[in-house]
Parts: structure tokens; sequence; C-alpha cells
């Protein structure tokens, strides 16, 4: 019988599409559901960004490009990501993908070997953990730990890290918890690893949905590790851009050749005139950001405060991203049971907290990138259900 590659096997469905798929097929039966699933911005594509990709396209603009992208576009994302972290970074440097999630794989697949030790956080985003299996990696999460805002536990990073780590993973502010890894911790993990043959992969796709006015930090603001580290961005969540599949990654000029030479057989180039879309974005006055960021504020205020008022949660306030982990153990039920209640009971689908990751359990996760009447509605709804319980 035909089997298909071995490695296939670890690849299943995402947590937040299984459950949107859920919610749809009872949206088809007649029930009216709110979504608190998926992590998208409700806000629209800024006009001027789809306006610069209309006119690419009508200018002919839609013919292969470099395979790392738009020179034009690289220099721009050097410039921008250079005045966010304070650290300076060439185009030589930037390699533009088609998403966030290929970025994620093209920088794993240069980094692991089968056998690797991987340290990657958990709860985190599933695809982590899926592409080490992917690559034959050895898994080694780490828990977040909500006592520490849902930073690293680092006594168990510490004891985890050894000479066959070869990557360290690193989703700071964090999906699913909006927690961000503070300043001491990175100083502690860049210690840790420049003396070592360990690359580390730093996702930063949320750098600028940070709250209380915070300054983003980054392991980049580390000159002892800028030879091994690979930041990973995009323009889906900062610009409301989750469709248009653009992304960028930044790693260290002697591997960039590598990363070419692999996007030149993965995807052969990122669309062109999404690119020239991605430039209107970083060449812009950055108000847009700025109002959508103050929006997601006031949400995560009223529904963290909403959710401490119900009896059994204990949700702490996130400090990026735009997503709430709420504390549902008091409740006796898995997260999934209390996940399933939510949507079948009252109609709002968000996400067991066990869905990234076993350290996850206890936890839901709930997307607040919805409107406010959303919010007032599905909170109102979650009240009645756990009323019940």
């Amino acid at each position: 019988m035909l089997k298909l590659a071995t490695q296939t096997n670890c690849l299943e469905a995402e947590g937040a599409y299984q459950v949107l798929s859920k919610a749809q097929a009872l949206e088809k039966k007649g029930h009216k559901i709110i979504h608190f699933e998926i992590g998208q911005p409700d806000f629209p594509t800024p006009d001027s960004i789809s306006l610069a990709c209309i006119k690419a396209i009508c200018e002919g603009k839609t013919k292969y490009n470099p395979p790392l992208g738009l020179p034009e576009l690289r220099e721009k994302i050097a410039e921008k990501v250079s005045a966010l972290r304070d650290v300076e970074f060439s185009k030589e440097m930037v390699a533009v993908v088609p998403s966030g999630k290929t970025a994620i794989f093209a920088a794993m697949a240069l980094t692991i070997n089968p056998g690797d030790e991987v340290i990657y956080p958990d709860p985190g985003f599933p695809t982590y953990g899926t592409l080490i299996d992917y690559f034959g990696g050895i898994k080694k999460p780490i828990p977040l730990v909500e006592e520490n805002g849902f930073a690293f536990d680092m006594q168990k990073f510490s004891k985890s890290f050894s000479k066959k780590t070869k990557l360290i993973i690193i989703n700071s502010p964090s999906n699913p918890t909006g927690g961000i890894i503070p300043a001491k911790d990175l100083k502690i993990i860049a210690e840790m690893v420049k003396q070592t043959d360990c690359f580390v992969i730093t996702d930063e796709i949320y750098s600028q949905i940070i709250y209380d006015g915070q300054k983003f930090e980054s392991l980049s603001a580390y000159p002892s590790i800028k030879s091994k580290l690979f930041i990973l961005d995009g323009f889906s969540k900062t610009y409301s851009m989750t469709g248009w599949r653009l992304g960028f990654v930044i790693l260290p000029e002697k591997y960039i050749s590598k990363m070419d030479y692999l996007l030149t057989h993965l995807v052969g180039c990122t669309a062109t005139f999404t690119q020239y879309a991605g430039l209107e974005a970083l060449s812009g006055s950055g108000d847009s950001v700025r109002s959508m960021v103050a929006e997601f504020e006031n949400r995560r205020n009223y529904l963290v405060g909403e959710l401490n008022k119900i009896p059994g949660i204990i949700c702490q306030k996130p400090l990026g991203a735009f997503y709430a982990f709420p504390n549902i153990k008091k409740f006796g039920k898995t997260s999934k049971q209390l996940a399933d209640i939510c949507l079948e009971k009252a109609g709002v689908a968000l996400l067991p907290g066990t869905a990234f990751g076993k350290y996850g359990e206890g936890y839901l996760r709930i997307s607040y990138a919805t409107s406010m009447e959303n919010l007032k509605n599905g909170i109102n709804k979650i009240k009645n259900a756990f009323k019940n319980l």
C-alpha cells in the first residue's frame, strides 16, 4: 500500500480552525455564534495600502521578483525594524516571505536537524510544535507561568537548556497568553546562548501591539547573539492584512544565501503587488496602527474587567497581542469541556488552552480582535452559561 512520508503523520488541524469549522456548522443550522476564536483584527486594511496594491496591479507589477523580495521593500523593512528595536539592520539581512507561517517554516528548515533539541513556549503557537516534529527535532516545551505574567518558568528553562539544545523559540508578546517576556529574562537567555552553537528564533509578529505605554523589548538588543538570531515579523496583525500573506525574516547575513535558495525552491517569490502594499504600509504615518492598538487596549480593559467579575474565573491583564487567557481551574472541568459548553450552550466560540499545549490546561483563550458589541454580548452569554456550573 502506498504511504506518505513518515513526517506527515505529525500534521493535523490547528485548534482555531477546528473550532471555527464547528462554529460554522452550527451557523448553517441556524445558530447565532459569536466568534472569539480567530486571531485576526476586525479592522479593514487601511485604504492607502489597498490602493497601493491596486495601483501596482494596474501598472503591470504582477511578474516574478527576486526570491528574497523587492529590494526597496527589504530596505524599508530594515529601516523600520532598526528604528523600532534601536538596533542596526541592513537589507542584506532581510528576506520577504508569503506569510508569518512561511517565516516560521523557513527559519526552522534552516536550523533544525533530526535529533536536535528545541526549546519552545507552552502554551504556544501550535505551528512551533508541529514543525519541530516535522523536521525531526526533539521537543522541549517550557511552561509559561501565570504567576510570572505568562513568561517562561526560568528554572525549568535553565534545566532544559544543554549542549544538545540547537534552537530556542521565543514569542513575545505571546499567542495565546498576551504575555511579554521581561528584559531580565531575555538577558539571561542571551547569556546562556552566546557561547553555544544554539540558534534563537524570536517571533515578534505582535511587536507593535503592546499596551500601557511599554517599550518593546527584543533579544536583538544583545549583540552577543546577533550571529545566531532569526527575527520573524509581518504585516498581518499590525496592518490588519491577514489575508494578504506577507511576512519577513531578519537573519544573520552569512545565512542569507541559504534562505535565498530555500525560498527559490519553496515559493519562488512572494507576490509582487502585495509587496508594494507592504511598502506603503511601512511608509505611512502609522496613525491607523496607533488607533487600532488604542481600541484593542480599550477592549482588553473591558474584557478582563468583566471576566474577573465571573465567580471562578481569574484573568490577568495581557500586556500585548489581542488575547485574554483566563484561568478556569476552579470549575473542575477541562479546558475542552468548558470551551464546548461555551460553544454549544452559549453560542460563543473560543479556544481551550490545551489547543496550545499541555500546559494550557486550566485556561481558555479569548480573542478580543472583535467589536465591543460582540465582546459585551459574548461575555453576557458566558456569564449565563457559567452560572449553572
